[in-house]
């Protein structure tokens, strides 16, 4: 690859090494966090001034499950409303931030475990803009997805993100959007209201999650099959939870690890989120 490639002159203003880009697991939750002002999105706001401004985000979102590994590469990538029954304020909203190819093809490059396809009819769905606008409202930092392979297991997805270390010495926030613990069809609608409801199972595994993040013990995270009933019942699809295994495959030995909105909500979701670095 060309020492002088775009990508590597969109950075040159930070040089490798100078700062290591913490990495982000959000839980996302409901749409509806993207334009309210509650505890969640004030606690994102808050984020993005806590940690170095980024050259660009790439984000792993859990709305993004493709046959095959693709980033979004296009200059200015649509705002994707991908849910149905919410009000139109939330459909009204655009989230205008610039794409850029050459993070995207120097991304690609970077993966040399599995062909990774340059994306043109994706954008930014709602596991990313939803939490990136209110991080970062005028929109001028550039965003990309990276999909999640549905053919792949846990494993695969823990050392993929592993080849992403370098883009952290190059100014970029990798994110991963998802929630530890999501069972939508165990969701008790009539105490969504009710702060931090969450049954006895979702708040056993999310404390598990906590302490096995916290001592680096990756190995029964990855292997979440391992986690018996309260696993099945707070994984019974993986798309919300791999995720998390992007954000951890990018930690050091080095990196300080906390938690925030570290909260669970109707019974059985958590938007519990977890700073590395």
């Amino acid at each position: 690859m060309n020492t002088l490639s775009a990508f590597e002159q969109f950075t040159d203003t930070l040089p490798e090494g100078e700062t290591l880009m913490p990495v982000l697991f959000v839980g996302h939750g409901s749409p509806m966090n993207g334009i309210e002002d509650n505890d969640f999105s004030r606690r994102w706001k808050q984020m993005a001034t806590e940690i170095p401004t980024p050259k660009a985000v790439l984000v792993v979102s859990a709305h993004w499950f493709t046959r095959g590994t693709k980033i979004t590469a296009m200059d200015k990538p649509q705002t994707i409303h991908d849910f149905g029954g919410f009000p139109q304020a939330l459909f009204d909203v655009q989230y205008p931030a610039p794409g850029n190819p050459a993070l995207a093809k120097e991304t690609a490059a970077l993966i040399r475990s599995t062909p990774v396809e340059l994306s043109h009819d994706w954008g930014l769905d709602h596991g990313t803009w939803t939490i990136v606008r209110h991080m970062y409202p005028q929109a001028t930092i550039p965003v990309l997805q990276l999909s999640i392979d549905f053919t792949k297991g846990p494993q695969y997805h823990y050392d993929l993100a592993r080849e992403l270390y370098a883009l952290r010495r190059k100014g970029v926030l990798i994110m991963g959007s998802g929630n530890m613990v999501h069972n939508l069809r165990m969701v008790a609608w009539d105490k969504l209201n009710e702060p931090s409801y969450g049954y006895d199972w979702a708040i056993s595994l999310n404390d598990t999650f906590k302490q096995l993040i916290s001592q680096n013990d990756v190995k029964p995270l990855i292997n979440y099959s391992s986690l018996g009933r309260e696993g099945a019942l707070a994984i019974p699809t993986p798309e919300h939870y791999l995720p998390l295994l992007y954000t951890l495959g990018l930690r050091t030995g080095k990196d300080a690890v906390s938690f925030f909105n570290d909260r669970a909500v109707g019974g059985s979701l958590t938007m519990t989120s977890v700073r590395i670095g």
